[in-house]
This record gives structure tokens, C-alpha cells and sequence, in this order.
């Protein structure tokens, strides 16, 4: 007797595309089987599995791919920037506009509310430059504004904000952070480690309201075929209350995406010692919710001219960005964490980040071996050869998102020059090198919409329609391999999810158009995702 005369689907999927994985190529259908999937194959075949009871999805001829796995993202604060002004280029591309935004919030507020703002970048901006602390002052003097970069390392206030904290021209300037003074008066520019002294003055956002949070954004990403992430911060919202937030929402079903939850790890912020004392270390929990890695934060944004670099950004200031730890303090804190059992995922963009980053995990693994602990370089765009030699031995993995060469790829060239920029986040060549890229959009620094992330890894085109060096563009089968095989192999969650093949949880996204046959200005312009299956329950579909 074969399986299939005992065995009855709980739901089938027919009559489309279903592209199984990069290995297994496309079926005719699929079938379901207590959240997994059965069995995948010819209509014919997989219709045997059909009983009574099974639940038939008929797909109209339209494409359906593994859940995607958004590999880096801040869940949270996703959910709570949802709630902020839109001071992107698409909502504020000049100055005037953008000020005009705050103006009116602070109209319509009591004074004394702080005014949140997020997704400028200086390099779309009209004017060029950064706005100015007093331009925020005459939109909205009675309020405390905080504008805040694209890329999150570089903030802009107000004079009421600076008050509320207690910060002026006379304030210590914490190690690896900047409080930006011209001619002896503060411009309003805060970055990296220097930012939380002027946040702590924002109030904190309760349980219930990053609860609130994680289930809004964990269902804007089910809209768009988005059924796992990696929340890349845990604790920089609201410290170690984030836990309980997540927790909770599973608990009362108000988790919308798998999270595999990332703790911060920085000085004066961790919450590693909270969470070991609690048992919470790498691969407790369950398929929803489980703790993946510790992070720390070595540098900031290429486009803020913060990501830390061993050559000087363009520009007479002669800035390399910056270093937030030394090398012996980051030494230690990854050699503790690594001790403790965790997987380590580290902020690192510049390439002498990523430098001293190697150099870290290189030491706690020879004091420590564990060759299948899969430590991280989050980002990593401006890797080297020599780098990627010492990564391989190591078994250090990248993990970038390629939407930046969509989003950002410009303003790299404009602060770094071409030979620096084009061949920045080289996804082809970390392919050919084992190294199984995923991909992610680091929201809120960018929309989680992956059609511009696709797009950008299968033509290296920016949204201006620069190209980033042809040579790293890859085809549209590996770009999704990025987006779902790769996401959960980042994970160390390989054996579990990111395949259609039985066994593995039958996490689908069905979009409107094939696009392995689909033009890449298609799919960024013209495709959407029409149904997401999480476990095999329908959890989104598009009216």
C-alpha cells in the first residue's frame, strides 16, 4: 500500500507554478498535511492525496514560492514607525515638504508631544545636506522633534528635544558616537551611541503598545509573501520588556510571522545577561518564536558616512566613519557570548568593521571550536578578498540586504566614489564562494516590499537606474533561493523551513505573476502578493 491510501491532505494546491526550491524546480501541485508539506508533484499524482475533507486551492495559473524569510528587520519598531511621519523620499523629497509635515503634526497635537519622523536621506533631499536643528525649531517650536535618517544611525532634534534631555554644547560625547557642533553651537545631528542620550527623553512604549506593534507590521509583511524574519535588535526598543511583548503576542495568537529574535548585545543596552540567566540561548523556542543570535553594533551607515572604513570617505573632513568599540572590548564581548552558546549576528558595514569583526569570531572560535555555529556579519557591504578567505576558514557568514544597492546604491557613489561603491554588497561573488547569502530589507531603514530587493539582486540597478557592477547580478531562481533557502540556513533553520519539500513547514506566498518568466521591471512594478499560507492556514489573502 502506498502513503497516500492513508494519508489525506488537509489542503491541496493546483494549477499553477509552484516553484518548489533553486534544487527542486517547479510542480504541478502540492499537498498539506498537519502545517507540513506531504507531498509536491504531478497534479495527477498529488490529486490521489485528495479526501473528503481536503481543502482545494486553486492557484489560476498563478506562481507560488516558499515563504519568504525576510533575514534582517527590526519587527518592533516596524510595527511602531507605522504611526510616525513618512519623511521618505517618496513623501518628502524636498526640504520644504518635509518641514511642512512636522509643521502641521505640531499643529494638530498638544505641545509638549514629541514629533517622530523617519526615512530622510540627504542624498534625495532637494537641498543636499542634512536638515538643521533650527529649521526643525521654526516647523514646530513648541514640540521636541526627532527626524530620523533612512538608515537609523543618524538622528536630527530639535532645541526642545535637546532640553527635555538635558544635552547641550557642554555634553560628553560617548565613546563610538557624535553630537554634531559647528562654530561651537549644536547643528542637530546625532549619531550612533550618542543618540541615546536624547532618546531616553521619548517616553517608552508599553507591552501592550509593541504588541500592538509586532502584530500591525507581522501583517503587512504577510501581504507581501513575507511568513518568517529576524527581529535584528531585540531590546533596543524597550529593553528586556521586548521578550515578554513577544511572548505574549504568541501566546495570544497575535504573532503574525515566524521570528527568530536577535538580542542585543551593546554595552550599557544588553540584554544577553537578562536572557542567559533566564535560559534564553540560541535555539530555544519553537517554530513561531525561537532566540537566534546576539548582535552588536560595530559601526553605522555607509550613506551617513558613519560605517567605519580603512580609506576616508570623499569630502575634505577626512572621516573614516565610526569605530563604536575598541578592538579589546569587542573581543570580549564576543568571546563571552560565544562562551555562553550563542550564535553572534554583528553589525558591521565598513570593511575595517568587518576587519575587526573576523578578527573577533577568529578568536573565540580557536579558544572555543564549533565549526557549524554560523556567526554573522550583518550587512558586511564592504567586504574584501582577503576577508572572504579568512570568512570561508572560518565559517563566518554574510548576511546582507540587497535592497541597499536599490535604495542606497547612489548615495554610496557620492560619498565613496565609484571604485568603492559599485562592487559593494557582491552577492554573486559571496554565492560562488559557499557563503549561501540571504537577503532582507532591514525595515524600517527600508520597506520590506521584496520586489525591489528581487529586482535589485537580478540587475544591480539602483531606483535611479545606476548599475552596481553587472558581474554580481544573479538569476531570478537565485534570488528567490536568497529569499527562502538561504534566509532559513541563516538561521541554522535549513532542515526546517525555506523548501517545499516534504517535512518542512508549508509556509507559501502565491504572487500574480510567474516571475521566473516575468521582465524584472515586472516584477518591481507589477507584481503582487495575492495569498500567504503560514503552516498551511491561508493567513492573507488579497481581496
Amino acid at each position: 500500500m502506498s502513503a497516500g491510501q492513508f494519508l489525506q491532505a488537509d489542503t491541496i494546491l493546483h494549477n499553477g507554478v509552484i516553484w518548489c526550491g533553486y534544487e527542486e524546480g517547479v510542480v504541478e501541485a502540492l499537498a498539506i498535511w498537519q502545517g507540513k508539506v506531504l507531498a509536491a508533484g504531478p497534479k495527477d499524482e498529488i490529486l490521489r492525496l485528495q479526501g473528503r475533507d481536503t481543502r482545494l486551492i486553486d492557484l489560476n495559473g498563478r506562481f507560488a514560492t516558499p515563504g519568504l524569510n525576510d533575514a534582517h528587520l527590526h519587527l518592533i519598531s516596524v510595527g511602531l514607525t507605522l504611526g510616525w511621519l513618512d519623511a521618505t523620499p517618496q513623501r518628502a523629497p524636498t526640504l520644504d515638504s518635509l518641514l511642512q509635515q512636522i509643521k502641521e503634526q505640531a499643529a494638530s497635537v498638544p505641545p509638549g508631544t514629541w514629533i517622530l519622523a523617519r526615512g530622510y536621506d540627504q542624498t534625495k533631499l532637494d537641498v543636499g545636506r542634512h536638515p538643521h536643528k533650527s529649521e526643525l525649531d521654526a516647523a514646530a517650536p513648541d514640540h521636541p522633534v526627532m527626524l530620523v535618517r533612512t538608515c537609523g544611525h543618524v538622528s536630527i532634534f530639535n532645541a526642545r528635544a535637546f532640553e527635555l534631555a538635558g544635552v547641550d554644547e557642554s555634553t560628553p560625547v560617548p565613546e563610538g558616537g557624535l553630537i554634531e557642533q559647528k562654530n561651537g553651537v549644536l547643528t542637530g545631528m546625532v549619531a550612533e551611541n550618542a543618540q541615546g542620550l536624547v532618546r531616553k527623553a521619548i517616553p517608552q512604549p508599553t507591552t501592550e503598545q509593541m504588541i500592538d506593534a509586532i502584530e500591525a507590521a507581522g501583517s503587512m509583511l504577510l501581504s507581501y509573501g513575507i511568513t518568517s524574519v529576524m527581529d535584528a535588535a531585540v531590546g533596543h526598543v524597550g529593553g528586556f520588556d521586548e521578550i515578554r511583548a513577544y511572548n505574549l503576542a504568541k501566546l495570544n495568537d497575535r504573532l503574525p510571522v515566524r521570528t527568530w529574535l536577535v538580542l542585543l548585545g551593546d554595552p550599557g543596552t544588553s540584554i544577553v545577561p537578562q536572557c542567559y540567566e533566564a535560559g534564553l540561548v540560541s535555539g530555544v523556542g519553537d517554530d513561531m518564536l525561537n532566540v537566534g543570535a546576539v548582535k552588536i553594533f560595530l559601526d553605522g551607515s555607509a550613506g551617513g558616512r558613519t560605517a567605519w572604513m580603512s580609506k576616508p570617505y570623499l569630502g575634505d573632513d577626512g572621516t573614516t566613519g565610526v569605530q563604536i568599540l575598541t578592538d579589546e572590548h569587542l573581543d570580549e564581548l564576543v568571546m563571552d557570548a560565544h562562551a555562553k552558546g550563542y550564535q553572534l549576528a554583528c553589525h558591521a558595514i565598513g570593511d575595517a568593521a568587518i576587519g575587526q569583526l573576523i578578527t573577533a569570531y577568529e578568536k573565540a572560535l580557536a579558544a572555543m571550536p564549533d565549526p557549524d555555529r554560523r556567526h554573522r556579519i550583518e550587512h558586511c557591504g564592504f567586504s574584501t578578498d582577503e576577508q572572504h578567505r579568512r570568512m570561508q576558514k572560518a565559517g563566518i557568514y554574510p548576511c546582507p540586504q540587497q535592497v541597499f544597492i536599490y535604495d542606497f546604491g547612489d548615495a554610496y557613489v557620492s560619498v565613496l566614489g565609484e571604485e568603492r561603491a559599485l562592487s559593494s554588497y557582491p552577492l554573486k561573488t559571496w554565492k560562488d564562494l559557499g557563503f549561501k547569502p540571504a537577503t532582507g530589507s532591514d525595515s524600517p531603514v527600508c520597506h520590506p516590499n521584496p520586489f525591489p530587493n528581487i529586482y535589485s539582486m537580478v540587475t544591480r540597478e539602483t531606483w535611479r537606474g545606476t548599475l552596481m557592477d553587472a558581474r554580481e547580478r544573479v538569476s531570478i531562481e537565485e534570488a528567490l533561493q536568497a529569499y527562502t533557502e538561504y534566509g532559513a540556513f541563516s538561521q541554522k533553520l535549513e532542515h526546517v523551513k525555506g523548501r517545499l519539500v516534504p517535512g518542512q513547514m508549508a509556509d507559501i506566498a502565491v504572487f500574480s505573476r510567474n516571475m521566473l518568466m516575468a521582465k524584472p521591471e515586472e516584477i518591481l512594478n507589477d507584481t503582487q502578493c495575492v495569498m500567504t499560507l503560514r503552516g498551511g492556514e491561508v493567513v492573507f489573502e488579497r481581496q
